[in-house]
C-alpha cells in the first residue's frame, strides 16, 4: 500500500499518526485564504515537492490529484516488489482509481485565467490534466499496465467502489493483479466556497459522534493498493497485508443529502455475506463518521440494526477526526488505517469525541488508541447521492 496525506508522504506516515492520535487538521494554506471563512484543512504538508518525484516531461501533465495518485501508487507497487515486464503481468493487471472531483485543481485555475482574466487561450494540457480519469491513466502509463483502467467517481464512497471493482475483475478472472484506490485534491477556490455554501464545515476541528460536532474539515491526499488473487499472491511468495474478503454496495434511492440508514445498513450486510463472515466475526469498524449533524446518529442506527447485540461489542472510530474529509480519497485513507490495525493490533481513536451524544452511543474509541487484536474490520463510505460501498476485511 501506498498514501499521501496530512501526515505526509507514505502509508506509514500516516498510520503512525493515527494510531498516536495525532491531527492532521491544521491553519487553511492558500492564497485566497483571507477571502474565505473556512480556516482548516487537512491539506498535504508543503514540503511535498511534486518536481521530487515527477520528471520533466511528465510533472507539466500531472494534476495535484494525479501527482498524489501516482506517487501513492509507486509506493504501492515498490512495496508489492511485482514486476509487471516480467512474464507478461502487465497485461494481466488493471488499474481503478476512485476521485470525486478529479482534477479540481486545473479546472480552476484555468477557470479563472478564462472569466477573471478574459484569457483567449488556456494551458494545452488543461484536457488531460483535469479529466477524471487522468489518475488512472497515469498510473497505467507510468508502469505499463495495460489491463482494464478506469475512473470511479461516486463522491465519498468513490475509493471503496473503485477497490470493489477491481477485486471483482480479479474473482472473474480478467485480471490477475489491480492497482486500485483513490485519489483527491479538491481545496480549490471555488471547491472552497462550494463547501461553504453547503454550510456543513467546522470552524475549529472535526468531532465525529460527538454531541459538540460542528461539521467535517476537508482534506486531501491519496491511497493506493496492490490487489491480487490469493493463489496469485502465494504463488510469488507475497507478503500479504491484508485479504479483501467482500464488498457490499447499495444505493438509498432517496435524498441527495441526508442518508438513510436502511441504505448504509444494506452494504455493511452484504459485505458480511459477500466475505462469509457472521457480525460477531467483526472486531472494529472503521466508520464514514463525518462529524455532521446528519451522518453520525445515522450511522450509528445502521450499526446497530445490522450487528444487533454485538453493536456495544465493537469497536467503532472515525479517523477522519485526524486525516479529515478527503472526499473520494477518505476510504483510501481509511483502508490504510484498517491495515493498519489488523497488523499492530491497535485500533485508531476517534479524536476530539469530548461530549456524549444520547444518539450516538456506541463504542468510538474515544481520543486515545486501544490495543486490540482485530479478526475483521469493516470499512464504511457512504456518499452524497446516497451512495454507500462497505469493505470487509480480515487479518491475512
Amino acid at each position: 500500500m501506498g498514501a499521501i496525506s496530512a501526515f505526509g508522504e507514505g502509508a506509514e506516515a500516516l498510520w503512525s499518526g493515527l494510531r498516536e492520535g495525532q491531527s492532521g487538521i491544521r491553519p487553511l494554506r492558500h492564497e485566497r485564504a483571507a477571502d474565505l471563512r473556512v480556516r482548516i484543512a487537512a491539506q498535504v504538508p508543503e514540503s511535498f515537492d511534486p518536481a521530487a518525484h515527477f520528471g520533466e516531461r511528465a510533472l507539466p501533465m500531472l494534476d495535484r490529484a494525479s501527482q498524489f495518485a501516482l506517487f501513492a501508487a509507486n509506493e504501492a507497487i515498490v512495496q508489492s516488489g511485482l514486476d509487471f515486464a516480467a512474464g507478461g503481468l502487465g497485461g494481466r493487471t488493471g488499474v481503478v482509481v476512485g476521485t470525486g472531483v478529479g482534477g479540481e485543481t486545473t479546472q480552476d485555475e484555468q477557470s479563472r485565467r478564462l472569466y477573471a482574466e478574459n484569457a483567449t487561450r488556456l494551458h494545452p494540457l488543461t484536457i488531460v490534466r483535469l479529466m477524471i480519469n487522468a489518475p488512472a491513466s497515469q498510473i497505467s502509463m507510468a508502469h505499463g499496465l495495460r489491463g482494464p483502467s478506469f475512473a470511479v467517481a461516486s463522491a465519498c464512497a468513490s475509493t471503496n467502489h473503485a477497490i470493489a471493482q477491481a477485486a471483482l475483475m480479479i474473482r472473474a478472472g480478467l485480471i490477475d493483479v489491480a492497482v486500485a484506490g483513490g485519489t483527491e485534491a479538491c481545496l480549490s477556490y471555488g471547491a472552497l466556497r462550494a463547501w461553504e455554501a453547503m454550510r456543513v464545515l467546522a470552524d475549529d476541528t472535526c468531532r465525529p459522534f460527538s454531541a459538540n460536532r460542528r461539521g467535517l474539515v476537508l482534506g486531501e491526499g491519496a491511497g493506493v493498493f496492490v490487489l491480487e488473487s490469493m493463489a496469485h499472491a502465494r504463488a510469488r511468495g507475497a507478503h500479504i497485508l491484508g485479504v479483501l474478503a467482500g464488498v457490499g454496495m447499495s444505493a438509498d434511492a432517496g435524498d441527495i443529502v441526508a442518508p438513510d440508514p436502511a441504505g448504509s445498513g444494506s452494504a455493511m450486510t452484504q459485505a458480511l455475506a459477500d466475505a462469509g463472515l457472521s457480525p460477531e466475526d467483526i472486531d472494529y469498524i472503521n466508520a464514514h463518521g463525518t462529524g455532521t449533524p446528519a451522518n453520525d446518529p445515522t450511522e450509528t442506527r445502521a450499526i446497530h440494526a445490522v450487528f444487533g447485540a454485538h453493536a456495544p461489542k465493537l469497536a467503532v472510530s472515525s479517523t477522519k477526526s485526524m486525516h479529515g474529509h478527503a472526499l473520494g480519497a477518505s476510504g483510501a485513507l481509511e483502508l490504510v488505517a484498517v491495515l493498519g490495525a489488523l497488523r499492530d493490533g491497535v485500533v485508531p481513536p476517534t479524536a476530539n469525541l469530548d461530549v456524549a451524544d444520547p444518539a450516538c452511543d456506541l463504542d468510538y474509541v474515544p481520543n486515545q488508541p486501544r490495543a486490540l487484536k482485530v479478526r475483521a474490520a469493516l470499512s464504511n463510505s457512504f456518499a452524497f447521492g446516497g451512495l454507500n460501498a462497505v469493505l470487509a476485511v480480515r487479518a491475512a
